[in-house]
């Protein structure tokens, strides 16, 4: 029997192939099935995954609503802007990309270049450089092809009228929220609603065209239509500005009313504020010491104790009042000392003899003893019901946020005080709340809530109208006496620098020592001047408060009485008030 061949062995190449394709086809078979998992059984779930990956989400802030003057003139506006912004992580040289972006623009290329280090280090994917430049800017910044420099479009408010109308407009922050004035007053109907932009971008931060973008509109803000008139208040605000120059004065503040419908005209303050830069002189911060200030009103005061001597029927004009001297005594003992005019010891601002005089001398030449003495004629209580009546002690209700309430002094155990009262002492008021109790008089005894925003005009052209409060706080009659002596005092008495060509005017004047750190009266003083016109049916009341002038103009009728006849004609003209001579 033949014998069997041996069985051949397999070379080691042979085995190396065969162990290869093994391996390839156990591995095609792993790849499939990956494959299979992610483009088949996973496939929703990784296409999410991914789609969250490269979506990105702006909110589109909406246009900020335009605050206009009573003309339709803009004081606030939104404008086209564009801020830089750049991914950290994409900055090949943080020092060259910062000092580049603010040699363009003028900002602070140290604060850029520490964003940008910050930035890297918290893997943050958006800082900005530069917020709010002109577009021109913006665009040659983009020029310089720098390695993850962006732009994004950004809404910019500007002042067009600056600090002529900032004390009353107020500022937004860089991200144009509302911060002081009418800004914040009105921010919720002048912010608007955001919208929203969903759309996919590259690692590179670059926007993939065609890819998913959804965007919901924003809605714009409500406008505001003011009652300033941006002339009035342009007048209002150089002429602050002279009588701080002239008289040497720490400021100077003049508010303008309507008498019939409490429409603040202008409201103006010395010195300025600029909205822009959000800073005032010296980087002072803002303030509006029209609304927000207290001082005592001095003898602008004599109005409010005059009103009320009349109303309640204690006093005529021509009646006589005996034995006015130049100093006055409410607390026996008080005037043993010459110098001493507080704690009950009450003088004139000139001494004169012993005489008697008539209601309306006493008002004319302000004389503070003839005025305690018809003030102690009021029946119990009415000088504090009065001062209440005319808006004491209570703010105003103006639109506008942070409004003083003054102050009333009505301690029962103090016997001087209600004297005090009477010529302007022991009590403090802003200046708004003064003119409106000037006001009232104006409008024949009736008191009208001043007003800052005339009406409010949504997108679709919806016009909202807030309405005054009024109320009756002397007769008719009252007030008509209290203007014919208002008007005495601008033609024979202390306020004949507040005199206007062709109109009949009233008012009064205030000189009010200030209290110094230890709580006594010192020599600086504020100076204001209060008053309307024409006379017989007044339109306008202005009041001008000057607050430190220097010594030789430290009466209302010199410091404050000339900036309120320039006031108060640009006003009557720009209302086209007939002037008295050719009113027939």
């Amino acid at each position: 029997m033949a014998a069997r061949p041996a069985a051949r062995r397999a070379s080691p190449a042979a085995m190396r192939m065969w162990l290869l394709g093994f391996v390839l086809v156990v591995s095609w078979l792993g790849l499939g099935y990956r494959l299979f998992q992610v483009q088949v059984v996973r496939a929703d779930e990784f296409q999410e995954g991914g789609l969250i990956q490269r979506l990105e989400t702006r909110t589109l802030a909406p246009d900020r609503g335009t605050i206009f003057d009573r003309n339709g003139d803009p004081v606030a506006m939104t404008i086209e802007a564009d801020s830089i912004w750049v991914v950290p992580a994409l900055v090949s040289d943080p020092v060259y990309t910062a000092q580049s972006v603010a040699a363009i623009t003028g900002r602070d290329w140290e604060v850029g270049h520490q964003a940008i280090l910050r930035g890297i280090e918290k893997g943050t994917r958006f800082v900005y450089l530069a917020r709010q430049v002109e577009p021109v800017a913006a665009q040659a910044v983009m020029d310089l092809g720098l390695p993850g420099v962006a732009t994004i479009p950004e809404a910019k408010r500007v002042y067009p009228s600056g600090p002529v109308s900032a004390h009353v407009v107020g500022m937004v922050d860089i991200d144009g929220n509302g911060i002081e004035g009418l800004e914040i007053a009105y921010d919720d109907a002048l912010t608007g609603t955001p919208g929203q932009m969903v759309f996919e971008e590259d690692p590179a931060g670059n926007i993939i065209p065609q890819a998913t973008r959804e965007v919901v509109p924003a809605v714009p803000g409500q406008d505001l239509l003011t009652t300033l008139d941006l002339s009035l208040q342009f007048t209002a605000f150089e002429a602050c500005a002279e009588t701080v120059e002239r008289t040497g004065a720490k400021g100077c503040w003049i508010v303008a009313l309507h008498a019939e419908t409490g429409e603040v005209l202008a409201m103006v303050g010395h010195p300025p504020f600029d909205p822009e830069t959000r800073s005032g002189p010296d980087g002072a911060p803002f303030t509006n010491f029209a609304v927000r200030g207290m001082y005592e009103p001095g003898s602008t005061q004599k109005l409010i104790t005059f009103a009320a001597a009349f109303d309640t029927g204690v006093i005529t004009p021509s009646m006589v009042i005996g034995a006015v001297a130049d100093r006055y005594e409410t607390t026996p003992g008080a005037c043993k000392r010459a110098d001493d005019d507080i704690h009950g010891c009450f003088s004139d601002f000139t001494d004169h003899a012993t005489e008697d005089m008539t209601v309306s001398d006493i008002f004319t030449e302000s004389s503070n003893v003839g005025t305690i003495k018809i003030q102690e004629r009021l029946p119990k209580g009415s000088m504090l019901e009065y001062m209440a009546r005319f808006g004491y002690g209570a703010p105003t209700g103006l639109d506008y946020t942070g409004e003083a309430k003054g102050l009333v002094n009505n301690d029962p155990g103090c016997t001087s005080c209600l004297a005090s009262t009477a010529i302007g002492y022991n009590v403090a008021v802003t200046p708004l709340q003064i003119a409106a109790a000037y006001a009232a008089i104006a409008n024949d005894g009736i008191w009208v809530e001043p007003r800052l925003v005339s009406s409010t005009v949504d997108v679709n052209g919806r016009v909202e109208t807030p309405e005054s409060i009024t109320r009756r706080v002397v007769t008719e009659n009252s007030a008509w006496v209290m203007r014919q002596l208002l008007a005495n005092v601008v033609e024979s008495g202390t306020g004949k620098s507040a005199s206007v060509p062709g109109y009949r005017v009233g008012g009064k004047t205030g000189t009010a020592n200030k209290l110094g750190p230890d709580g006594d009266y010192i020599d600086d003083t504020v100076a204001s001047f209060v008053g309307m016109a024409p006379i017989d049916d007044p339109k306008v009341v202005v009041a001008v408060i000057v607050d430190d002038p220097a010594w030789e103009y430290r009466t209302g009728g010199l410091a404050a009485a000339p900036a309120f006849a320039e006031v108060m004609e640009a006003a009557l003209h720009g209302l086209g008030v007939v002037p008295d001579a050719f009113d027939g």
